[in-house]
């Protein structure tokens, strides 16, 4: 594994923030005040070939690797973490199970548009009764001669009220629990498909996050992604490969954060000197610039992991754990350098402290990644 940035990924990472700051900056504060959706910004976002990064060129992708796609998420959260959350879950939670496991047709009729970003999709697993354990899911998908028909609730679906395209998880045996799950590719203007309103939250507050209904939903058995039954298996490899891109979203979260505290700490002065210049304040940033360093090498490692093909499953449930925890001690110091400024909406610090307590949560709370790292730890050696 290599730890320094070669000169092409370089280049992406200068192009994207330029981007990220010219583009995705301006807008950043005013959706977050808003909930509107940034679709302007994810179809730009899109010009760039920043929402395919690593699905290949023939379907329509920009064909880079993981740790490309890494610093593609952290710039753009650096700035606007909403906009990071929606891009990632495009690639990674959507691009990805339909490059790994779809067919030709299913690639070329939903992947390709999707990674050019003339659609958008996102992923439908989480319902009110199945959050960490999505064994539980009550979606049911009766299957009806040549078609399935759906019915159930989804929550908490980040581009929900925007998508193009949903991966729908459902079961088809309740009684099998997770040997019954099975996903399905959803067209959202397929009749019986409907969405609520926009879940106005803590944080990350414009990712369109809302409920899914689906009454009576009739699908072809074409619309299925991979076997009856292997849907766990296409949700928990697509969880993988999800938390590698909030751990860079947490990641950016916590450098434009560090970046903000840095700036005012050498401008604000008291007792006739610039803060940066006591050593309470030297001591935070030394720790705040450590740690973020720490959880991106991290990231980058799980992002490599799973450019080896091999399961990556320990390294990136450790990234998130990382990236996820340290993006909220990294807020918290920066807000608190801010001191009461950092308490109000005139400075972007207050907003990164919000948006990054949702990197514990989603993609699989910071319990979920203990639990997956003491099982490799226990049972299969770390």
């Amino acid at each position: 594994m290599q730890i320094q940035l070669d000169d092409e990924q370089r280049l992406l990472r200068d192009e994207v923030r330029r981007f990220a700051e010219e583009v995705v900056r301006p807008k950043a504060k005013e959706i977050d005040r808003t909930g509107i959706f940034p679709r302007d910004t994810f179809a730009a976002a899109a010009e760039m070939g920043l929402t395919g990064v690593c699905v290949p060129e023939q379907y329509g992708g920009a064909g880079m690797d993981g740790v490309s796609y890494c610093l593609v998420i952290e710039e753009l959260s650096r700035v606007c973490a909403t906009t990071g959350v929606i891009v990632s879950v495009n690639n990674s939670l959507v691009c990805d199970p339909l490059l790994a496991f779809g067919n030709e047709e299913q690639k070329r009729d939903f992947l390709t548009p999707l990674a050019r970003g003339e659609k958008i999709g996102c992923f439908a697993l989480t319902e009110p009764g199945a959050g960490s354990d999505p064994a539980a899911l009550r979606t049911s998908a009766r299957r009806d001669g040549e078609s399935y028909v759906l019915d159930g609730n989804k929550v908490f679906i980040t581009n929900g009220t925007d998508a193009d395209v949903a991966l729908v998880f459902a079961t088809v045996d309740p009684a099998k629990k997770h040997k019954g799950i099975t996903c399905f590719i959803v067209s959202t203007d397929t009749p019986g498909y409907s969405h609520g309103t926009h879940e106005y939250k803590l944080g990350v507050n414009a990712s369109g996050t809302t409920e899914l209904a689906f009454e009576g939903m009739r699908l072809p058995a074409s619309a299925r992604l991979g076997e009856e039954g292997e849907g766990f298996k296409i949700a928990m490899a697509t969880l993988d490969g999800g938390r590698v891109g909030i751990s860079a979203q947490a990641v950016g979260i916590a450098q434009g954060a560090f970046e903000a505290a840095l700036a005012y700490a050498q401008e604000r002065e008291q007792f006739g000197q610039p803060i940066a210049r006591f050593q309470a304040i030297q001591h935070y940033l030394a720790d705040m610039a450590t740690e973020i360093d720490a959880a991106r090498l991290l990231t980058w490692k799980a992002a490599w992991a799973k450019e080896s093909r091999k399961r990556y499953s320990l390294e990136a449930a450790q990234a998130k754990l990382f990236s996820s925890e340290m993006a909220q001690r990294v807020t918290n110091k920066a807000l608190q350098i801010h001191g009461g400024y950092g308490y109000t909406r005139e400075y972007d610090v207050e907003r990164y402290f919000r948006d990054a307590r949702i990197t514990e949560i989603y993609e699989g709370t910071s319990e979920i990644q203990k639990l997956v790292i003491a099982d490799w730890v226990i049972n299969k050696g770390a």
